[in-house]
C-alpha cells in the first residue's frame, strides 16, 4: 500500500478576486488554521442586503481540525466576519492588542463570549498544531498591525496582510524589514501579498505628510471644522487630534463606529489626547465655531451615516453652514465613487468650504505601491508567489512584477476564491476547486437571502408589484368578488384606470376559462392568472411587473 503523501493546501475562501472579505485556510493533512476573517459591503446587484460574509461551509465540515484563526489588523474586511463565524463554531482567535481589543467590542454588540480571545505581542509566535506563527511587525493605516510568517512541516508561509512601507509612522513603529530579509535567507516557501495598489508606480506616501496638510487646513479655517475618515484610521485621528489640540480646539464625535473605536483606542493607549480634548455632541453649541473640530463617519457616502445626514439637513445635532470647513479625510473605494461624488456635491450645493482628496493631499494610502511590493519581494525570495487581496487585475499585475524580479512563471498561481493552491515537499499547484461562495447578511438572517430572493429584490425594483385579488366559491369554483387589482411601483392608477379595468376583464376571462374546463388546482389557476395577465401587460406597455395572485375560498 502507498504511502499517504503529506500535502500542504492554501484554500482562500475571500480576498482573492475582489477587494474585501479576506480569509484563508491553510490546511495541512487534519490541521487547520485560518488567516483573517472580514466582511465586505453589497454591490448594487444586491438590493437590501447589508453586508457579505465568507461562506464557510468547508470550514463548517472540517471543525474538528481547525487550530485557530489568526488576524493581521483591525479593519472590517479582516475582522468584521467573526461574529457571525463565532456564532457557527466555537474556536480559539489570535491577535495584538487593539486587534483584539476591536474584535471584543465587536462580540460585545453581538453578545457573544470572549474567552477565546488570545493577544499576542508583536514580535513573537504561537504554535497552533504543526503550524509555528510568527508575529511580524507591519505598518498600515491603524495601529497594531501584523505580518505572519507560518512554518509548516513542508516550508514557511509569509502572509504580508495590509501593508506599507512607512519610514516615519505616527505610532514610530516600522515595519520589520530585518525579519522579513532573514526569512528569505533560510528560505520561503510562498509568499503571499497583497494587491491593492499594485498598478501605482514609486511609493505610498508617509501618514505624516497627511498631517501637515491638516495643520495647514485648520490655520484658515474660521468656524467649524469637520472631518470625515474611517473610524479604524485611528492614526489620521491621532493626526486630526494633534492638529485640533494645537490652535485650541475642542473634538467631538459623531457616528457610532467612531465613538467605539476611539473608546476602545483610548482604553488601550493608542490615542495620545489631552484630558479636556473631547467634549460631548450635545455641547458643541456652547462652544465659538473656531474652537470646534467635529470627527464622523461618512467619508464614503454611506446612505445612513453621520456627514449623509449632515449634508442632506437630518442630522439632529449638526446642521451645516456655509462657515463650516468640511475635509473628506479618505478617497473612494472602488465602487463607491458614486455615493461618494453625491456627497461632495451636495456639500457643494451647501456652500461650505470643501477640501477633499482631488483639491488637497488630505489622504494618503494604507497599501504598498510597486516599489514597496518589489523591496518585500526582494528581500522574502520565495520559491512560490501567491497575489491575494486584490480584484483579478490587481491579481495579474503583481504576478507580472513578481516575474520581473526573477520568479518563475510556472511558480506563481493566480486563483479565485474557492481555489486551492497545493504543495508538496517537491511541488506546487493550483487545483480549480470551489469552496467558496458569499453569504449575505440582511438585518438578523445569515445566508437566508439566496439568488431567488435577490432576484426577486430586483424585479421588484425594477419593475414593481401587481396584487390580483380574487374571492372564489370553494364548492362550485364561482366566482364571488374581484377581481381587485392592486398596484406597486407599476402605474399610477388615477392616470391608469383604463389600463387596470382591461386587466380585471383578463383575469375574469381566465378564470371563467378554468371553471369551463374543471381546473381546480389553486396554483394551477394562480399560473394561468400570471400568463394571462403578464402577457396582456406585455402587449400593451411593454413592462413586465411581478405579478402576486392571491385566492380567497368561501
Amino acid at each position: 500500500m502507498a504511502k499517504k503523501q503529506n500535502k500542504l493546501k492554501i484554500i482562500p475562501l475571500g480576498g482573492v478576486s475582489e477587494i474585501g472579505k479576506n480569509m484563508t485556510v491553510v490546511e495541512y493533512n487534519d490541521e487547520i488554521i485560518i488567516v483573517d476573517c472580514g466582511l465586505t459591503f453589497p454591490d448594487e446587484d444586491m438590493p437590501g442586503i447589508d453586508i457579505v460574509i465568507p461562506d464557510i461551509t468547508y470550514l463548517e465540515k472540517n471543525v474538528q481540525k481547525i487550530k485557530g484563526l489568526v488576524v493581521t489588523h483591525g479593519h472590517e474586511d479582516h475582522i468584521g466576519a467573526i461574529p457571525y463565524i463565532l456564532k457557527k463554531m466555537n474556536i480559539p482567535i489570535y491577535g495584538t492588542k487593539l486587534t483584539i481589543g476591536l474584535i471584543k467590542n465587536k462580540l460585545n454588540e453581538h453578545k457573544l463570549s470572549k474567552k477565546n480571545l488570545h493577544v499576542v505581542e508583536k514580535g513573537k509566535s504561537i504554535k497552533l498544531g504543526v503550524f509555528d506563527v510568527e508575529f511580524i511587525q507591519a505598518s498600515h493605516s491603524i495601529p497594531d498591525s501584523v505580518s505572519f510568517s507560518i512554518t509548516t512541516p513542508l516550508g514557511v508561509l509569509i502572509f504580508t496582510g495590509d501593508f506599507k512601507i512607512d519610514y516615519t509612522p505616527i505610532d514610530g513603529d516600522v515595519m520589520d524589514l530585518t525579519r522579513f530579509a532573514e526569512l528569505g535567507k533560510k528560505g520561503v516557501l510562498a509568499l503571499l501579498a497583497e494587491s491593492t495598489n499594485v498598478e501605482r508606480p514609486g511609493y505610498t506616501l508617509s501618514e505624516k505628510s497627511v498631517g501637515e496638510t491638516f495643520i495647514d487646513l485648520f490655520s484658515k479655517a474660521e468656524s467649524r471644522i469637520i472631518v470625515a475618515t474611517f473610524a479604524s484610521n485611528v492614526h489620521r485621528i491621532q493626526q486630526v487630534i494633534h492638529a485640533a489640540e494645537h490652535f485650541g480646539r475642542k473634538v467631538a464625535l459623531s457616528g457610532r463606529s467612531m465613538v467605539n473605536i476611539i473608546t476602545v483606542a483610548r482604553e488601550l493607549n493608542y490615542l495620545d489626547v489631552k484630558s479636556d480634548t473631547f467634549i460631548d455632541l450635545k455641547d458643541i453649541n456652547k462652544y465659538d465655531g473656531n474652537k470646534i473640530v467635529l470627527l464622523t463617519t461618512g467619508s464614503q457616502g454611506e446612505p445612513m451615516s453621520a456627514l449623509t445626514r449632515m449634508a442632506f439637513g437630518e442630522h439632529r445635532q449638526v446642521h451645516l453652514v456655509p462657515e463650516d470647513t468640511v475635509i473628506l479625510s479618505a478617497s473612494p473605494i472602488p465602487g463607491n465613487e458614486k455615493t461618494v461624488f453625491s456627497i461632495i456635491n451636495k456639500l457643494t450645493e451647501l456652500g461650505v468650504n470643501l477640501i477633499y482628496h482631488s483639491l488637497a493631499d488630505v489622504h494618503v494610502s494604507g497599501h504598498a505601491c510597486q516599489e514597496e511590493l518589489k523591496l518585500i519581494h526582494t528581500l522574502v525570495k520565495p520559491k512560490y508567489f501567491i497575489p491575494i487581496h486584490g480584484e483579478y487585475r490587481h491579481l495579474i499585475k503583481h504576478a507580472e512584477l513578481a516575474e520581473s524580479l526573477g520568479t518563475p512563471k510556472e511558480n506563481i498561481f493566480i486563483g479565485r476564491n474557492g481555489n486551492t493552491y497545493e504543495f508538496t515537499k517537491r511541488t506546487g499547484k493550483l487545483v480549480k476547486t470551489d469552496y467558496a461562495g458569499n453569504i449575505l447578511v440582511d438585518g438578523l438572517g445569515i445566508g437566508d437571502v439566496g439568488n431567488i430572493v435577490l432576484r426577486d429584490r430586483k424585479h421588484l425594483s425594477e419593475d414593481g408589484l401587481i396584487v390580483v385579488v380574487v374571492t372564489i366559491n370553494k364548492d362550485n369554483g364561482e366566482l364571488i368578488s374581484g377581481p381587485d387589482i392592486i398596484s406597486r411601483g407599476f402605474v399610477y392608477v388615477k392616470e391608469n384606470a383604463d389600463l387596470m379595468e382591461e386587466a380585471k376583464h383578463v383575469v375574469e376571462k381566465t378564470l371563467d376559462l378554468c371553471s369551463k374546463s374543471r381546473i381546480k388546482g389553486w396554483s394551477t389557476i394562480k399560473n394561468n392568472i400570471r400568463d394571462s395577465l403578464r402577457k396582456f401587460v406585455y402587449e400593451e406597455i411593454k413592462r413586465n411587473p411581478m405579478i402576486l395572485p392571491i385566492i380567497i375560498e368561501v
